[in-house]
């Protein structure tokens, strides 16, 4: 049974959650963007005074490892390892493709979203890695990964195995937005990443000991990042 601290920062929403025992006790987030440095410490300080607990009393830190957006990444990462090396507790990553899958779930379950067809569905959530790429991952609606993590230039024959297979593919996240007129097949919902998917896998690892290195531990970029010249003229 566990105290844990999920971040979740791989996209434009910085969230963080307080989970017990792999139930989301509390959550705050902010969808504006471009200031995760900062809200990430200020959303982790109001959770724990606001619940009366201190930061020693956390059992654990867990944090979405990507895919997702360079910068977000490293600032969650960064923030969750200096918790844990402050306070000498473990580290847990959770894939972040996972932990949307989870959201999707979570909300279909209560009744919050409908998905037609739902045991017949395969569940892609997807993150927008600009221009018409995604990164994604196919789910079973037990959250069983049916593929491995891609990076995928979306056309209209993405995903089509999943047609063939005769299921119902449900697309989700930041990036299925603009991949809503290409996949004219598959079904739309609208489900944002947040830290509160993290929060049943993150206890299910805690509780197997499946914790991250401290020192080595290293987001999951799937891309490497590239550094491209400026084009504005400065003189």
């Amino acid at each position: 049974m566990g105290l844990i601290l999920c971040i979740e920062t791989g996209t434009d929403i910085c969230s963080v959650a307080l989970a017990r025992d792999g139930e989301m006790i509390a959550l705050r987030e902010s969808d504006l963007g471009h200031d995760h440095a900062r809200k990430v410490g200020v959303f982790t300080q109001e959770l724990l005074q606001e619940h009366n607990i201190a930061p020693d009393e956390l059992d654990a830190v867990a944090v979405g490892k990507g895919p997702g957006s360079y910068t977000g990444l490293r600032i969650g990462v960064s923030f969750a390892k200096g918790m844990c090396y402050a306070l000498g507790i473990p580290l847990v990553s959770v894939d972040s493709l996972r932990s949307l899958a989870a959201c999707l779930a979570e909300e279909h379950e209560a009744g919050i979203v409908e998905v037609e067809d739902w045991d017949n569905s395969i569940l892609c959530p997807m993150i927008d890695a600009r221009r018409m790429e995604v990164y994604a991952e196919l789910f079973d609606t037990s959250l069983e990964p049916q593929s491995e993590v891609v990076a995928e230039v979306v056309t209209d024959r993405s995903f089509f195995d999943v047609q063939l297979q005769r299921k119902r593919l449900v697309i989700f996240g930041s990036g299925a937005e603009k991949c809503r007129g290409i996949l004219e097949w598959a079904e739309y919902v609208e489900i944002a990443p947040s830290a509160r998917g993290l929060c049943a896998e993150a206890e299910r690892k805690l509780q197997a000991g499946e914790v991250e290195d401290v020192a080595y531990f290293e987001p999951f970029y799937l891309k490497d990042f590239i550094v491209t010249a400026s084009k504005k003229k400065l003189f």
